[in-house]
């Protein structure tokens, strides 16, 4: 059991039969009240952020959240088929739950795959990964007064905007967190 007061980005915890991760918390003591403890937390399982307002000395359990390299072996339809680097064994996860990981996954990428207690939550993306751009606007002649940007296509159909010298078949990389151009490789 973990105290509330405790909790610290990154923590993982079990509460009302969801597990959550949090990504900060607040911590609030007036004169005449207890303290109150607001954890800004995701739900492993939905992929929903919110707030979890708790008074200060409650319990919560702590979920031990494991991580498995693995690697991402193709698109079957409405699943994306993972290898476990060690075992060899194969698992599905359903496209629906990998909406925004989808745009910086490719066929052979090693990734971390989290799991509770045999359960599949997700996907753990680096934070910033190297991709190759297939399609890039042409630059405008003139047009460099300020940080001009034009649209590009990345391998994965991801859209971005970088910075006018990038061309078609360069690497950049780019940020998993808000899927933005980061520099070049």
């Amino acid at each position: 059991m973990i105290i509330v007061n405790d909790l610290k980005p990154g923590t993982t915890f079990k509460y009302e039969g969801n597990i959550y991760v949090v990504l900060n918390t607040t911590l609030n003591k007036t004169a005449m009240r207890q303290m109150v403890v607001k954890a800004h937390a995701k739900d492993l399982r939905s992929g929903t952020i919110k707030d979890v307002v708790f008074t200060g000395g409650d319990k919560v359990e702590q979920a031990n959240v494991e991580k498995k390299n693995m690697q991402y072996l193709y698109d079957a339809g409405d699943v994306l088929v993972f290898m476990d680097n060690e075992t060899f064994d194969q698992i599905e996860i359903p496209k629906d739950r990998l909406k925004w990981e989808l745009n910086f996954l490719k066929p052979q990428d090693n990734i971390m795959i989290s799991e509770y207690e045999g359960e599949i939550l997700g996907v753990v993306l680096p934070d910033k990964v190297v991709l190759k751009v297939v399609e890039a606007e042409n630059a405008v002649k003139g047009d460099t007064a300020t940080s001009a940007q034009k649209n590009a296509v990345l391998e994965t159909g991801w859209q971005i905007k970088v910075p006018l010298f990038i061309d078609a078949d360069e690497e950049v990389i780019v940020s998993t967190i808000d899927g933005k151009y980061s520099g070049r490789a």
